[in-house]
């Protein structure tokens, strides 16, 4: 499948958009991090050129520094959402997947202790990879398990009850700020456990018993 067209929505078509991501949204990674855990979600968005599918291999950019890993659930939005409430977030959500959300860590460092924006560090071409999406049908958004695992080792470990905000409430929240169009995707923070990314690692990831997907660097 190729992002840079459309998404699939059953026999339907849907414009690649913007990704809305969440920071912080789990308690013990903003804590690896040394980051405070915030009082309110830390919005921030990637074009819809981040976006490549998971079956494409990870290309180290070089020169730029570490490439780090975060897994997260990802959200496609298959209606128009402005100031929504949580039930008609929950009605909104035409498929639910899974996510690589790429940074470029030395290089956010670097941005942030400058009190500069990081797009650059989060928005590149190809940080944003994501899996096939399956139909939210049947799925309870409170207690999905995902994980990750490098080189068969087992890295990330996460569950959506962690989350500080709950994905209906992340929506709704969200759609005070930007309005979300069909197409969008919605990145809703990642477990703890993220790392460097090394040339030749193979991952996968698998979101309960819906989705299992592989991917490489190289």
């Amino acid at each position: 499948m190729d992002y840079q067209h459309q998404f699939l929505k059953g026999d339907k078509q849907l414009p690649v958009g913007k990704v809305v991501c969440i920071g912080r949204n789990y308690a013990e990674h903003a804590k690896e991090l040394n980051n405070p855990v915030p009082d309110e979600p830390l919005l921030f968005i990637k074009p819809s050129t981040a976006i490549i599918p998971l079956s494409q291999s990870i290309v180290l950019p070089q020169g730029r520094g570490g490439l780090h890993y975060e897994t997260e659930l990802a959200i496609l939005i298959g209606q128009r959402l402005t100031h929504a409430s949580e039930a008609e977030a929950g009605q909104a959500i035409a498929g639910v997947g899974l996510a690589l959300d790429l940074t470029l860590r030395d290089l956010q460092s670097t941005l942030k202790s400058k009190g500069l924006p990081w797009e650059k560090a989060k928005a590149f071409d190809g940080s944003c990879s994501l899996s096939a999406f399956a139909a939210p049908a049947g799925l309870d958004l409170t207690q999905l398990e995902f994980n990750l695992w490098i080189n068969d080792a087992l890295r990330q470990q996460g569950n959506t009850a962690q989350m500080l905000l709950p994905v209906t409430a992340l929506l709704a929240y969200i759609s005070e700020w930007f309005t979300l169009l069909p197409g969008d995707v919605v990145l809703t923070g990642t477990p703890a456990g993220v790392g460097q990314l090394q040339a030749g690692d193979q991952l996968r990831l698998q979101l309960d018993q819906v989705i299992q997907d592989e991917t490489r660097v190289v």
